[in-house]
């Protein structure tokens, strides 16, 4: 019986599970079909629609053919007309050409002329009406610029000539120094002379001792050279002991201070000009013209006054006065080395300014400044009117100094250029040449030949007063240390 009961249940739990995967497949089948169904009316609507978009896009393309059309057959109108009137013109214009041809010949039937000849005479007369014009329109602006250019000119030369107030200093071949006794005096010649001959073999410079109280003259034509031996001559005097090897030490000293006093010269006219840095070089070679003199008038001086000018007329024409001043301010520069390098000093200048790295600018406004070279730019023309102004003061230029120095300069050139000579000085305002030979080079015979040669050169280029001495002095040294 319990046997039965086990089998009749699981044949109802078989039942059971076979009706729940009946009902689940008919659940599946039917959502399948509902999706088919759904996806089915989707896809019919998206047909319906992209048919309708169709439809619109035909309407859309038929209209707008139908418009083209329309602008077609105008256009084709247009054209028609267009070409009508065309062959109206073309008519008209052949209708007018041989009217003007009708006339054309008439004209020249009455006048007795061709169209050509005609038509160059007309030419002829109106460039010969124009040339007219032209000329007495150019002499009229070429007057009133010339009238107004000048009168421009006058009032800056002018106010730049009142604006600055730059002094004038003559300077001269000989200083003055004053002594503190009159006991001085001897120990300042020395024994024998011995101590007035070094000094005047070591500074080139001649020392003049006269009746006058308490003041010797220290004469030479080269202001640097001069200078040194006053500086010597103040630290020896000052100091009391006064013999040959003092004299060398401190003139050797004496140099470098002179040699610092041109360094600060040439940094102090920077200064008062208002330019730029400038190679050490230059600024040390500028600063010697503090102890140079042209035609009288100090180089320095002249320079920095001939700067302000410049500046001064660059500002009243607009001009950016910085490379204008700088260029004035270098434009004689090269005198410092007129006595070492052949050339003029405009030409010696202008290199050195390229040498050391000065603009193209302001190198040919030092070059052109004296007319050697044809001025191209505003620079150099107004350092050359300020080089003017600057020399034409009063009292700024004395012909007769310039020729005196330039006539002991050219005493030590000649000498100088002999084999074997050391140092050469022109002194006694001079009326001396001392020329300091090596020893190892020239014996006491080839001093006598130099000292021949060299007067009789002298005699025959230049133009003198009296008499020129010329001492060719050769002397030896052995020197040695004691430990």
């Amino acid at each position: 019986m319990r046997i039965a009961v086990s089998v009749g249940s699981a044949a109802s739990l078989s039942a059971a599970v076979l009706l729940v995967v009946l009902a689940t497949a008919w659940l599946l089948a039917r959502r399948s079909r509902v999706a088919r169904r759904r996806a089915a009316a989707a896809a019919e609507r998206a047909r319906r629609q992209a048919e309708q978009q169709a439809d619109r896009l035909r309407a859309e393309l038929d209209r707008r053919e139908e418009r083209l059309a329309g602008e077609l057959d105008r256009l084709r109108t247009r054209e028609d007309e267009l070409a009508e009137r065309s062959a109206a013109l073309a008519r008209a214009a052949a209708e007018a050409g041989e009217l003007l041809r009708r006339r054309a010949a008439e004209l020249e039937r009455t006048a007795g002329l061709s169209a050509a000849e005609a038509r160059a005479e007309l030419v002829r007369e109106a460039e010969s009406e124009a040339r007219r014009e032209a000329a007495v329109t150019v002499r009229e602006i070429e007057r009133a610029a010339r009238e107004e250019g000048e009168q421009r000119a006058r009032g800056i030369l002018a106010g730049a000539i009142q604006r600055l107030a730059a002094e004038q200093t003559a300077e001269t071949a000989v200083s003055v120094f004053r002594l503190p006794n009159e006991e001085m005096k001897g120990r300042v010649i020395g024994r024998e002379g011995r101590n007035i001959r070094t000094f005047e073999a070591v500074t080139g410079v001649n020392l003049i001792i006269d009746d006058t109280p308490s003041v010797v003259q220290l004469s030479c034509f080269d202001p640097v050279r001069r200078e040194t031996a006053r500086l010597t001559l103040e630290q020896l005097v000052e100091d009391g002991r006064i013999h040959p090897l003092r004299i060398e030490h401190v003139h050797e000293r004496s140099r470098a201070e002179v040699e610092r006093r041109c360094v600060r010269a040439g940094e102090d006219a920077l200064l008062a000009v208002r330019v730029g840095a400038m190679d050490p070089e230059l600024v040390r070679t500028l600063g010697t013209l503090r102890y140079r003199a042209s035609y009288g008038q100090n180089v320095l001086g002249h320079l920095v006054e001939s700067a302000h000018l410049a500046g001064m007329m660059a500002a009243e024409l607009g001009v950016d006065p910085e490379p204008v001043r700088r260029a004035a301010l270098l434009h004689d520069i090269g005198k410092a080395l007129t006595h070492e390098v052949e050339g003029s000093h405009a030409a010696i200048g202008a290199d050195l300014a390229r040498r050391f790295g000065e603009s193209a600018d302001v190198v040919h406004a030092i070059a052109a400044h004296h007319g050697e070279v044809e001025p191209r730019t505003v620079e150099a023309v107004l350092t050359q009117a300020a080089d003017a102004c600057s020399g034409a003061r009063p009292g700024a230029r004395k012909e007769s100094l310039e020729a005196y120095v330039r006539r002991l300069e050219r005493l030590e050139e000649i000498a100088r250029a002999h084999d074997g000579v050391a140092t050469v000085y022109a002194m006694q305002a001079g009326r001396e040449v001392r020329v300091m030979v090596r020893p190892e080079v020239v014996d006491d015979l080839g001093a006598q030949v130099i000292a021949r040669e060299v007067a009789k050169q002298v005699a025959e280029e230049l133009t003198y007063p009296g008499q020129i001495r010329v001492t060719v002095v050769r002397e030896s040294r052995a020197t040695e240390v004691a430990r």
